[in-house]
């Protein structure tokens, strides 16, 4: 753990988060479909090394965008499922300030019923969305909603908002939630679950 974690309290309303990943168990969902409906069995969460999955398994490229396509479409009839902690943690962030979501899906639409479903009306009557359809896109949206810090699980990601940080007045601070396809591929501070999360807030 870094050690400026131990004294970090970071109001609610100066993070956000990504949703894939982060808020929602895309992988899970991702996993499940391959072996049930494409008969693609052989592999588990560890094995999902890159960003890209069909970089690091063995699965067609049309079979990958298929499945991720029908996600991003209708994640409830995907069963797309919260990560564990996070409708908790964010329902009682949102009851003090407004929680950002920035997403790099395209469709904003799927993205609400999905929230409307899992989380109380009241949490999401305090949830900022933004669908920007471009991974490469979220930093003009922190910035717009005055955020300091931001969490993905795309390290890629972390590190454009790292190095956009040392050009701008408006410094943001990148933390990289744990998952295989973000091992090994930077330096930047990590959270490993929910509950760490949470420790880091000023609720």
């Amino acid at each position: 753990m870094n050690n400026t974690r131990d004294t970090m309290k970071i109001k609610g309303s100066e993070i956000g988060f990504d949703l894939d990943g982060v808020i929602a168990d895309t992988a899970e969902a991702f996993i499940r479909l391959a072996c049930e409906e494409h008969d693609f069995c052989s592999f588990a969460l560890r094995d999902i090394t890159a960003f890209q999955v069909e970089d690091c398994l063995n699965i067609p490229l049309s079979v990958v965008e298929k499945i991720f396509e029908a996600i991003l479409l209708d994640s409830l009839a995907t069963g797309v499922k919260p990560m564990a902690g996070a409708v908790e943690v964010i329902s009682e962030m949102t009851a003090t300030a407004p929680v950002s979501i920035i997403t790099a899906r395209p469709l904003q639409q799927p993205v609400e019923d999905w929230l409307e479903h899992f989380f109380p009306a009241s949490a999401c009557a305090n949830i900022r969305l933004v669908a920007t359809g471009r991974h490469d896109d979220k930093a003009r949206h922190i910035h717009q909603h005055g955020l300091r810090y931001f969490i993905d699980d795309r390290a890629e990601t972390c590190l454009q908002l790292a190095d956009l940080t040392k050009a701008t007045l408006m410094p943001i601070t990148p933390l990289v939630f744990s998952q295989p396809w973000n091992q090994g591929k930077h330096s930047l501070q990590s959270v490993g679950n929910w509950q760490e999360i949470r420790a880091m807030l000023a609720l």
